[in-house]
């Protein structure tokens, strides 16, 4: 007889990014080539500052750091922020071991178990696990493909809120749906953090990632909510260093991150080698920004393009980030993504998506959706979509027939 585990670890949803490895890997062993779409790894190389901080670390002890982060580090990141209008200083920035723990202490420090969260849908898959961590209820607004994933008119947050309501999550721009909210969405969603006094937890790892002509707002910008914004951060994906787990929490709610610094002390530290990898990439060059910006924007356009021009298949265009959602001409999304890594070979290759069920709480929303990284180059994506256009066209023979 075992004992029994907790029902938390029942309740936790395994993640869409990821849950499909084991069957990537079988593939491989089968000397297939996979086309991985699924995770939003980027092939761009990581800067040459960052990797010239890591081979020249001259310290003869590699010791704890401050549990709030070195203070070059955040000294350097608040000169970042400042050159996007933003006036945060040092002292309200929180280093966290990546973008995730961030959320997490957020979660952990603002929200009681019970205590309801409000999060348009599709949503990163993991703020639904940092949600159950924290013992917490995510409330959902789904956003519509066939509307471009704009955000949910507010009489659906209205609809929402309950005495035990306490935020609003937003991610902006958006993984997985590459939407970006306007002006007039951002200051419909302050006026009702402002009038609930809620907490808005903003997610704006893409900063730099953004498409369109109207410059980035953040909501560490909006006025009258100044201290209700917790804002998330990650340097993972803007310098192309995933691995080196540096995040951050910016707050001026001056209780909130004293809160939060006894989550980051019971951690102990941030990763040393991570932190001044990350405090050297803010010295990369504007050339190497605009290189990668560049080649993001290539890498979207032509997505877009052969993705609406497989039959069956829809994306929008999105605004921001490195991620699209598309819906399939296929009933089950998650059945064909594991159909085509298990069952499937074009030409000795196969591709690996997300299923986009997993981004939403709502039941049997995204059941024909996924949602596709555009962090490889050109030639690799087209690889990748003549596979998944041959795989449909199978699948779709194959259930017909069935």
């Amino acid at each position: 007889m075992k004992p029994e585990i907790s029902h938390r670890g029942y309740e936790m949803p395994s993640s869409p990014i990821r849950k499909l490895v084991g069957a990537a890997r079988d593939a491989e062993r089968r000397g297939t080539h996979v086309y991985r779409l699924n995770i939003g790894q980027p092939d761009v190389p990581t800067p040459p500052q960052a990797l010239e901080a890591l081979k020249h670390i001259d310290r003869k002890v590699l010791e704890y750091s401050p549990s709030e982060g070195i203070e070059s580090l955040r000294v350097k990141m608040s000169e970042y922020y400042s050159r996007f209008g933003m006036d945060i200083s040092s002292d309200e920035i929180i280093v966290t071991s990546g973008g995730s723990e961030a959320v997490l202490f957020a979660f952990m420090a603002c929200l009681d178990p019970g205590d309801e969260i409000i999060i348009p849908e599709p949503a990163y898959a993991n703020y639904m696990a940092f949600a159950i961590s924290a013992g917490a209820v995510i409330k959902s607004v789904c956003a519509d493909i066939n509307d471009g994933f704009r955000l949910p008119p507010v009489e659906e947050f209205e609809a929402l809120i309950t005495p035990r309501t306490k935020g609003i999550l937003i991610c902006n721009p958006n993984n997985p749906t590459g939407y970006i909210y306007s002006e007039e969405e951002l200051l419909k969603i302050a006026d009702i953090v402002r009038r609930h006094n809620l907490f808005l937890f903003s997610d704006e790892v893409y900063r730099e990632f953004c498409y369109t002509d109207t410059p980035f707002i953040s909501a560490m910008s909006l006025p009258g909510i100044e201290e209700n914004v917790v804002l998330i951060d990650s340097v993972s994906k803007r310098y192309n260093e995933c691995g080196i787990r540096i995040g951050a929490i910016v707050t001026r709610h001056k209780e909130l991150r004293a809160n939060v610094m006894k989550f980051c002390q019971a951690r102990l530290s941030p990763p040393l080698l991570g932190q001044i990898v990350a405090e050297a990439s803010i010295d990369t060059p504007e050339e190497y920004m605009q290189y990668v910006y560049d080649e993001y924007f290539r890498r979207r356009d032509f997505l877009i393009k052969r993705l609406n021009e497989i039959p069956g298949v829809y994306s929008p265009m999105p605004m921001g980030a490195f991620y699209t959602v598309a819906s399939l001409p296929v009933e089950d999304a998650d059945h064909f993504c594991k159909w085509v890594l298990d069952e499937f070979s074009h030409n000795g290759h196969t591709v690996f998506m997300a299923p986009a069920s997993g981004f939403y709480t709502s039941p049997g929303e995204g059941r024909n959706q996924v949602r596709l990284a555009y962090v490889h180059n050109i030639d690799y994506l087209a690889g990748a979509l003549d596979t998944l256009e041959a795989a449909l066209a199978e699948y779709n023979s194959k259930t017909q027939k069935a």
